[in-house]
């Protein structure tokens, strides 16, 4: 049993409002309210109660505000009664003193309707983020600020954090919403993940932490604080695990302090280039009862609802897309089963609520793979036990108090009363759907496109000329992802090859990311770096002429940051090593050390993108050196000065009726918004790379020419939310940089209309069934024979049964086929129970279907399909 030692970390109101947590998600939502939030040795104290808190992390800078309410009922309806955000510096103050906390950057307004929606908040204010966000979230300016370096014990760092700091609790206070206040705000964090660069700063870095935490406690939230992943958390600092597996990886150092999960990730933030990523219901529910079973009393599930990236917002090579595999996808629909599956979870954990909170813990080992964790209260007569079975591949049984239990393979059955399984993590309650894109009407009517070709420029025609490429992000100011480099050479006749199968080649070094090459105004290929190495030497054959050659370079970066000074001396290492500069070049080294390539490591302010040499090979007179002969710069694209993404920009420019694969090449077209309510994309699989707005407002990058290792794009539909459009004549503009066809650009609506349930007669009751009466767990009916439930999205009902089979069916939702145990009874029944309804409870046994139950491979198991549409009643009233 942990030591139990109560720390006041904040000061409770006179007249406490003994309210508690609302726990039953069956109850209509009530606005929480909090009197105060300290914490002992067991869990945070909430209006002076112990609470288990079940939180999701959702970025209100990563959807729209429209889509906040809908976001937060759902959150509430499954279970949470927290949510987690971080605060985002770079995008609340763009300029040094110009802060903006409305629109979509209006937290307080997030905060707000998260109370309303009984929700408590955590407050991850950093002001280092990571999270895949544009430079962490630090503001581009600091980078100019003098003696500058970032997250150390550095004067300059230290004063501008701690005024934003400052800031945002100042914000907080003026609408009260600290629990210490009344408010719903649990929790404030300081810094982020520090630990990954706390061996490069050493004793600056230790210095930085302690001040950082006494700031933070000197604000006066009257709220806990905590550091995530800094175990050497300072004082009264929480220190909170990350990852997937806290139950298993984290190790406790403070009796005194909870132990609290601030990121499990329910899927992998995807990157451009690469594969599908998922992460299943069954391992993240696994992984979240492995953490209450072992002494844990907070979860928050990274991300909950991941949203999209708007603009320029998402880190180095990170798609528009974020977390969509995360319980509400990208566009705030069900994911299911993860979604009910947790909700299941988060019930049945709340059964157990006063023995994880109050009982004494005990561990039984029971073989290799076997445990058995207890807790229990022996004077209210309470008892918990979690029996685990850690083994992946085999399923297995134990003896627990004369009982004997099936455990299958990585699994945890969880006994609120130390004698009924109410939930097993391995086994799927809730019902899965899947989602589809419908192609709407909308995407040929008028599907008539005009382009404006973006000029390729010059040497002569650059405002900024240098002897040298200059850096790239001193250059865009992190205003734009593009900068052009040209530069302009003479040739000779008797320099070019006599023979025909050899052609000059133009060879640049480059920083990072991503470069389109042009020779005398043609294009002759595109350069690229990866997630894991930004940096690339580009190689292609051109044609060139006597007389003045022009080589134009547009290099652009794929969100910030790059590469850093080490970096780019291991870079440098490996072309010296590799390339030579010139023909006479002696240079030879091969001692370079790789040194990997982090958005979040050290040193960030110093990291550099952009052409770095630039060479011709194949001359006959050698190899020509481009890289100090002269380089005109012009930072972004005319397209983007002239703002013709804009209806006011459209006169600015020419337009000619579209032609396909055009480089550098911007496309424009008129659309109405499809009918209905139903989220709205863009299937882009016809294009290459670039960025995309619609009525003017960026909806964030594509990039769907780069394949992964599987052949296909990492994103090829992107998000265009409902509140960007008017019900007629939407601007749509698509910046291409390399190659596309506009005219196959799709125009969609997202449905998860498709539900299914997969549910076998070994399967637990449903959740549901069991709640908690004089501190003692009791049902709520007679019958706990395994059920599953079918339920259809707000304002729609069944109306076909696609698919029903009891025995062995095979297959997933969209994708079921009958096994050789099937009963035709099933389709019948569930017509029966189902058709017209908005929701449906199936029984799950054999017996109700006439199946049977010696039917050779059968798995007892019922599977059904079916089809929602909208409710004409509903909609009509």
């Amino acid at each position: 049993m942990r030591v139990v030692v109560y720390h006041k970390v904040a000061c409770l109101v006179a007249a406490l409002i003994s309210i508690g947590l609302l726990v039953n998600t069956a109850m209509a939502t009530e606005e929480v309210v909090a009197s105060g939030c300290s914490y002992d040795g067991r869990s945070l104290v909430i209006n002076g109660k112990r609470e288990l808190v079940f939180s999701g992390s959702i970025h209100y800078t990563r959807s729209q505000p429209d889509m906040w309410p809908d976001l937060l009922k759902k959150s509430r309806e499954g279970g949470l009664n927290a949510i987690s955000t971080y605060v985002f510096w770079n995008v609340h103050e763009p300029e040094p003193g110009k802060f903006d906390f409305s629109g979509q950057n209006d937290l307080a307004q997030f905060i707000k309707l998260a109370q309303k929606n009984g929700m408590f908040v955590i407050l991850r204010v950093g002001p280092f983020i990571q999270a895949e966000w544009n430079h962490g979230g630090l503001p581009y300016w600091l980078r100019e600020v003098p003696d500058m370096t970032f997250r150390t014990n550095n004067e300059p760092f230290k004063r501008h954090m701690e005024k934003f700091v400052s800031k945002v609790v100042d914000e907080m206070n003026k609408d009260k919403l600290f629990a210490s206040q009344g408010g719903p705000i649990i929790l404030f964090q300081i810094e982020n993940e520090y630990n990954n660069v706390a061996a490069t700063f050493k004793e600056e870095g230790t210095k930085y932490i302690h001040w950082a935490a006494n700031m933070a406690l000197n604000l006066s939230t009257g709220v806990p604080v905590i550091m995530c992943k800094q175990n050497d958390a300072p004082g009264a600092v929480i220190p909170t695990c990350n990852g997937r597996n806290c139950g298993d990886t984290y190790v406790p150092v403070h009796s005194a302090k909870p132990i609290l999960w601030t990121e499990n990730w329910t899927a992998q933030y995807r990157v451009f280039g690469d594969p599908p990523s998922q992460r299943s219901a069954e391992d993240l529910a696994f992984s979240v009862a492995r953490f209450f079973a072992r002494s844990g009393t907070m979860i928050n599930y990274y991300m909950y609802h991941g949203g999209t990236n708007y603009g320029r917002t998402g880190a180095a090579f990170v798609t528009t897309r974020y977390y969509d595999e995360a319980p509400l996808d990208e566009y705030g629909l069900y994911k299911e089963p993860k979604w009910g599956h947790l909700k299941d979870l988060h019930h049945t954990l709340r059964l157990c609520r006063k023995g994880l909170l109050w009982g004494k813990s005990s561990v039984h080992s029971i073989g290799k793979d076997f445990e058995v964790r207890v807790y229990e209260k022996p004077d209210e007569n309470i008892c918990v036990a979690f029996l685990a079975n850690a083994n992946p591949k085999v399923d297995g049984s134990i003896n627990f108090r004369g009982t004997s239990y099936y455990l299958p393979r990585h699994s945890i059955s969880i006994l609120p009363d130390c004698k009924t399984v109410v939930y097993n993590t391995q086994k799927v309650n809730a019902q899965h759907n899947a989602r589809t894109f419908i192609v709407a009407k909308q995407t040929q009517q008028g599907n008539e496109w005009m382009m404006n070709q973006e000029p390729v420029p010059r040497y002569r025609e650059t405002a900024v000329k240098a002897m040298e490429p200059l850096e790239l992000f001193n250059m865009t100011k992190d205003r734009t992802d593009y900068l052009w480099y040209s530069t302009s050479f003479k040739i000779e006749d008797d320099d070019l090859p006599i023979r025909h199968d050899i052609r000059p080649v133009l060879q640049v070094s480059n920083l990072g990311h991503v470069m389109h090459a042009f020779v005398n105004g043609q294009y002759i290929g595109t350069g690229r770096g990866t997630k894991i190495e930004k940096s690339f030497v580009f190689q292609k054959p051109m044609e060139l002429k006597t007389g003045l050659n022009h080589i134009s370079l547009l290099n652009m970066m794929v969100g910030l940051p790059v590469i850093n000074d080490a970096q780019f001396n291991n870079l440098t290492c490996f072309l010296k090593t590799n390339y030579r500069r010139s023909s006479t070049s002696k240079t030879k080294n091969t001692s370079c050390i790789i040194l990997p390539i982090q958005d979040s490591g050290a040193y960030m302010e110093r990291r550099m993108a952009g052409v770095h040499t630039a060479s011709i090979q194949g001359l006959n007179t050698g190899t020509l050196d481009l890289t100090t002969i002269g380089w005109g710069h012009q930072v972004g694209l005319a397209g983007e000065f002239f703002k013709i993404y804009e209806e006011e920009g459209i006169s600015k420019v020419r337009w000619a009726p579209a032609v396909k694969n055009m480089p550098v090449t911007w496309y424009r077209r008129y659309f109405d918004a499809p009918e209905g309510t139903d989220p709205v994309a863009l299937d882009l699989s016809c294009m290459g790379k670039g960025f995309m707005y619609v009525n003017g407002k960026p909806l964030g990058r594509y990039w769907v020419s780069y394949l992964s290792p599987l052949g296909k794009p990492s994103q090829s539909v992107y998000h265009m939310p409902r509140s960007f459009l008017k019900p007629k004549n939407n601007y749509l503009v698509i910046f291409e940089e390399h190659t596309g066809n506009p005219k196959d650009i799709l125009i969609m609506t997202v449905k998860r209309d498709n539900i299914c349930t997969f549910v076998s007669e070994q399967n637990p009751a449903l959740s549901k069934s069991w709640s908690r009466k004089d501190g003692q767990l009791k049902t709520k009916g007679d019958d706990l024979s395994p059920a599953a439930t079918l339920t259809c999205p707000d304002k729609k009902i069944i109306n076909k049964v696609v698919f029903a089979s009891f025995g062995n069916p095979l297959g997933m939702c969209g994708n079921f086929t009958a096994g050789s145990c099937h009963t035709p009874k099933a389709i019948s029944l569930v017509e029966k129970l189902c058709v017209g309804k908005k929701s449906c409870t199936l029984p799950a046994t054999g017996k109700d279907y006439d199946a049977d139950a010696k039917c050779p491979g059968t798995a007892s198991t019922l599977a059904v399909q079916a089809k929602c549409v909208k409710n004409k009643d509903k909609e009509n009233n």
